[in-house]
């Protein structure tokens, strides 16, 4: 990290602090006390109002109603911005209204010359999800499903949820502990502990009907939810060799449970090693579907008999 970007960091730790001291600047950013001293009397000089307390447990405080300086941007900084933009359109993402100001506000503080650099980008540059007949910049109409701006308002406050599914014909409530929210298939998902099963679920956020912050008192730590879940990890019963060709599939799609490891430091070859649930007929067929999106560049290590019934079978179907 250069001095410049330091500083830019600093400036926005201190800025969301009512009061730091030089200390905890030091141990924050592992500086020196006279690089942590200095750093501050920069951001003095570049117009943050800091007011320095004096005393034992002195340091320093933010005026109040102080705002940030104004952010100047390269041109490469907005080209990076707004392809970042570009990349994301049609994905699903939350915050799309303040998604779409943040693009038109950046939009107003750049030069004519600037604008039209993006234009011709917009032009060029086409991303999985851009409608080549419309690709405005600003044509940001991705709505992801309402409950998916909640849910992560309440994850940044607690991760323990007590959250209603609808599952067709059965509609269940819960508690979980979630492990993390992911993007897979155009899908948000849910990855969590139920707390009452003791078991990992996966949970569509499309089929939330209610989600809340789960306010019992028994609540199993996360070392203990680590823990139970590493004694229900399935065996490995999938064992692939990948050739370069393959590893380029893998890179543009995989499930987000799977995963390679390179044997070579050219990362021309590699190993998959994953659990298949040959008992769950969706993830039986999902998988099947994804192997034959691999390639022929694979070497067959291990596969159970089910999973390699169902190649044969869609291959007997493809080439009679």
């Amino acid at each position: 990290m250069n001095k410049v970007e330091r500083i830019n960091i600093i400036m926005r730790y201190i800025n969301n602090r009512a009061h730091f001291t030089i200390s905890e600047i030091m141990r924050e950013f592992n500086i020196s006390r006279s690089t942590a001293i200095r750093d501050i009397k920069e951001i003095e000089a570049m117009g943050m109002p800091l007011v320095a307390e004096v005393g034992r447990d002195g340091g320093y405080s933010v005026m109040n109603n102080s705002v940030l300086p104004t952010v100047r941007f390269t041109d490469n900084e907005i080209k990076a911005l707004f392809i970042a933009f570009m990349a994301t359109r049609n994905q699903q993402l939350p915050y799309l209204k303040s998604r779409h100001s943040l693009a038109e506000k950046l939009l107003g503080l750049i030069s004519n010359n600037q604008q039209d650099d993006l234009v011709l980008l917009n032009q060029i540059l086409l991303f999985e999800g851009t409608n080549p007949h419309n690709p405005d910049l600003l044509d940001l109409s991705d709505l992801p499903h309402p409950m998916l701006e909640k849910l992560i308002q309440i994850l940044l406050m607690d991760s323990y949820l007590w959250v209603t599914v609808n599952e067709g014909e059965v509609i269940e409530s819960y508690p979980i502990c979630l492990l993390h929210l992911y993007h897979e298939k155009s899908l948000w998902l849910i990855e969590g502990f139920d707390l009452e099963d003791e078991k990992r679920r996966i949970i569509p956020v499309d089929h939330l009907t209610h989600v809340e912050p789960y306010s019992s008192k028994k609540r199993a730590s996360k070392k203990k939810i680590l823990e139970l879940l590493s004694k229900q990890e399935d065996v490995i019963n999938l064992v692939l060799e990948l050739g370069p060709k393959a590893i380029t599939q893998f890179k543009k799609y995989h499930p987000l449970n799977v995963s390679i490891s390179y044997t070579n430091p050219y990362q021309t070859t590699a190993i998959l090693q994953t659990f298949v649930n040959v008992e769950h007929t969706e993830e039986l067929t999902e998988m099947t579907n994804w192997l034959l999106f691999l390639g022929g560049d694979i070497t067959v290590r291990e596969v159970p008999e089910e999973v390699s019934e169902g190649l044969q079978e869609r291959l007997r179907l493809y080439c009679p």
